[in-house]
């Protein structure tokens, strides 16, 4: 099993073979080398975290199609860009929208579809390589300030929702995958968890942010340039909302409220309680998802909200990437190798659980820096889950800290696909980054050594059967 892990690993790092190849070696790798059986494996590649994962994506479609995420982020930046201007109130409203909208799709997707928006606002602003007038220096900053908000708030974002970050699927599947017995994770019950501490990672972001690139009179410098109206301008051009737009609405917030309310509380099942447990989060995002199928657009007879040519653009290779993910996750469990591999981290063992929360954290922190953060978490948590159970405590004690420091790739635009986005308007150098992302990996590092044992472990309580 050791010497397929680096295989793939290897191939996932040097994209010798493309990844969504390599995501489908485990299918022909584990049944020659008998790891597992042919139909165990492909069993990893579509279960209820995947059929979630398709549903979310096919909305997310969706709203990308009739251009709903546009009007969002137009809407919500025009609440914050006021008169007179005030440059950390409208930092504020380009950080929240970003986060607000990678809660509900990935996180690269939120970062391409506000990036555009941001370097729109941007754009307005004088150059100091192409402008012939002395630029102030608060403009130069405030650019920096707004390209790394963008980024790291859909990192943020995404932290606070299942559907956010493929991180957080991976760790489910790995919770379903090693305590089949116990109970899963649900959406309501990540969210009452992961809002919070993205909250408050947020929070140190844009205080961050407005520390270090919003200094006193940014307003006055950069009033010159920007005012709301070309914002209303832009919102115009969409014009009214049409029937298509406010059903895809209507479908998407549906979804979110059955999500909210398949399980709350032991006190109030929800209405999963009704189907015993056999309904999960996937069956009604697939449900939702069909809806789309069968309602018209109004826009040409017989044409529905969706078709499979628009589903075209459905990422595949995240959905092989996770499939792959769940399936290294069973490998390395009944090889045994994830009980070899903990033995190298014996020394977590005597150490207090208040010093082992941040150690876990920093060095997936570490690790997901030169590595994608989906691949972090499939090496880092099945280990996790071996000196849990020899520490004898709770396992998503320490596979929460391991899954959550993996998205804390701050420091390096290869960290994540995000980064380079960002990193490639120009608008940012590498030590912005590592200024910036430094202070927030401490930061969410402390936030989460504080909120896990104490409402982590609240929330995740009921998690028995381990």
């Amino acid at each position: 099993m050791l010497g397929v892990l680096v295989w793939v690993f290897a191939w996932w790092l040097t994209e010798a073979v493309p990844m969504p190849i390599t995501s489908m070696s485990p299918l022909f790798l584990f049944p020659l080398f008998g790891i597992t059986s042919a139909d165990d494996v492909a069993s990893s590649y579509m279960d209820d975290v995947i059929a979630l994962v398709l549903g979310s994506f096919i909305l997310a479609l969706a709203v990308e199609h009739y251009n709903i995420h546009r009007r969002l982020a137009l809407n919500i930046t025009l609440v914050f860009c006021v008169e007179p201007l005030n440059a950390p109130l409208l930092l504020l409203g380009i950080c929240a929208t970003t986060a607000f909208v990678s809660m509900w799709m990935h996180n690269v997707a939120a970062v391409v579809m506000m990036m555009p928006v941001a370097t729109g606002i941007l754009q307005r602003l004088p150059s100091s390589s192409s402008s012939t007038e002395m630029v102030p220096p608060a403009v130069g900053k405030f650019c920096r300030a707004m390209v790394l908000g963008v980024i790291y708030s859909a990192a943020v974002g995404g932290m606070s929702t299942l559907t956010g970050t493929g991180v957080n699927l991976i760790l489910v599947g790995m919770w379903k995958s090693y305590f089949p017995e116990a109970d899963p994770i649900s959406f309501s019950q990540w969210f009452f968890f992961g809002f919070p501490l993205a909250l408050c990672i947020f929070v140190t972001l844009w205080g961050i942010l407005c520390v270090l690139y919003c200094p006193k009179g940014s307003g006055e410098a950069l009033s010159p340039y920007l005012h709301n109206s070309h914002l209303r301008r832009e919102l115009e051009m969409l014009g009214p909302m049409s029937f298509a737009e406010k059903m895809v609405l209507s479908v998407f917030g549906g979804l979110v409220v059955l999500w909210m309310t398949r399980n709350i509380t032991e006190d109030i099942p929800g209405w999963g309680y009704i189907f015993d447990g056999r309904v999960g989060d996937g069956t009604v995002s697939v449900m939702m998802a069909t809806l789309l199928f069968i309602i018209p657009n109004n826009i040409k007879k017989g044409e529905k909200l969706m078709d499979w040519e628009k589903c075209k653009k459905l990422p595949w290779n995240i959905v092989l990437l996770l499939g792959a993910g769940f399936a290294i996750a069973d490998g390395v469990r009944t090889s045994g190798l994830a009980e070899v591999l903990s033995k190298g981290l014996v020394f977590l063992e005597t150490a207090p659980y208040w010093a082992i929360a941040p150690t876990v954290c920093l060095i997936a922190a570490t690790i997901t820096e030169f590595t994608s953060n989906n691949a972090t978490t499939t090496l880092l948590v099945p280990l996790l889950v071996e000196i849990a159970k020899t520490m004898r405590i709770h396992p998503l004690l320490l596979m929460v800290p391991g899954a959550i420091g993996a998205q804390f790739a701050f420091l390096l635009p290869t960290g994540t696909p995000s980064n380079i986005v960002g990193f490639t308007t120009g608008h940012i150098e590498i030590k912005d980054m590592i200024k910036t992302g430094l202070a927030l990996k401490v930061a969410g590092t402390a936030f989460l050594s504080v909120l896990m044992p104490t409402l982590g472990a609240y929330v995740f309580a009921s998690k028995g059967g381990v």
